[in-house]
């Protein structure tokens, strides 16, 4: 154990050397923010409102974009104080429950996702047997599971890291609290809790992507094999969205985990961890919505009689 003063508190550093800026950057993602958050609340209410709507696909994405809600807010708010206070300070407790919200809400929007990936895979390549097999129970179980793996894979290593005491660098070079840095501060040895975070990560990103993978490798070929044009253009269409945003997520994630470590590629990852944290949850919603005529259909509607659907 370092022989040091422990540490109360962190300081995040966000994004130095943008002088200038700040109050631009804290205008855009503030309105990034709000429009995040109004866009998933209203896929939420038009499925709830919407009885065409309430079915397992949009289940799962009501699903998303609650996810989107909350693992956005774990992050902007103190985002947004970066730019406009000197030194943007966090309590320990409240650096390591950031985190741990952070990464459970982001390991379960993969488990979500892997899980979306499944439903259409029974849709397309099961469709006689779709209605009877993803029922209304099976669905709440799929949820309710891809929320409790997330939450115990990442309560378990929290559990061991607010045991650590801490008394190193207290500064975090992220705009939240990450990990890595958070280990770095720790005066006792972070070994286990290293080999227990890597086995998380290639059990969640890589597992649930070789699952997606695995999922439309089979819906694809299933596609092909639709004899007529717009037959395998409207199957192609009931998961295109689905496809976009898994590859926006891996992407991001992808680019961030596997490239080569150094400190000239840290600013690149903190722009990408922007892309994954802020304009992914944004886009979510557009994406969904933008070709789906169901969506456009029911929101049309609740424009024009906001009452009635209310009355429902």
């Amino acid at each position: 154990m370092r022989n040091s003063t422990a540490i109360t508190e962190f300081i995040l550093l966000g994004f130095p050397g943008i002088q200038g800026l700040q109050g631009l950057l804290f205008m855009v993602i503030f309105l990034i923010y709000i429009l995040t958050l109004s866009g998933n609340g209203l896929i939420i209410f038009i499925v709830w409102v919407e009885p065409k709507l309430q079915t397992p696909m949009y289940f799962f994405l009501c699903n998303l974009a609650f996810l989107e809600i909350w693992y956005t807010t774990t992050v902007i708010p103190k985002l947004l104080e970066t730019f406009v206070v000197p030194k943007t300070v966090i309590c320990t407790i409240c650096c390591l429950l950031q985190a741990f919200f952070h990464f459970f809400l982001g390991t379960t929007e993969f488990l979500i996702l892997g899980t979306m990936s499944f439903d259409r895979y029974l849709a397309i390549c099961k469709p006689l047997r779709y209605p009877t097999i993803m029922t209304s129970n099976l669905c709440m179980q799929l949820a309710l599971s891809s929320w409790l793996a997330g939450f115990t894979i990442v309560f378990c290593q929290t559990m061991l890291l607010v045991q650590l005491p801490f008394c190193g660098n207290n500064v975090i070079n992220h705009f939240y609290c990450d990990v890595g840095p958070i280990l770095k501060a720790a005066c006792a040895d972070t070994s286990i809790l290293e080999l227990l975070g890597l086995l998380a990560t290639i059990l969640v990103i890589p597992g649930s992507l070789l699952f997606t993978v695995i999922s439309y490798v089979y819906i694809l070929s299933t596609i092909l094999r639709i004899p007529s044009a717009s037959g395998r253009q409207k199957a192609f269409s009931t998961c295109a969205s689905h496809l976009t945003v898994v590859s926006l997520l891996y992407g991001a994630v992808l680019f961030m985990y596997l490239r080569p470590t150094a400190h000239s590629s840290f600013k690149i990852n903190k722009v990408v961890s922007v892309l994954n944290t802020i304009l992914t949850p944004l886009l979510n919603p557009f994406i969904y919505t933008i070709r789906n005529k169901e969506v456009k259909g029911a929101l049309g509607k609740a424009m024009t009689c906001p009452k009635a659907h209310l009355a429902k």
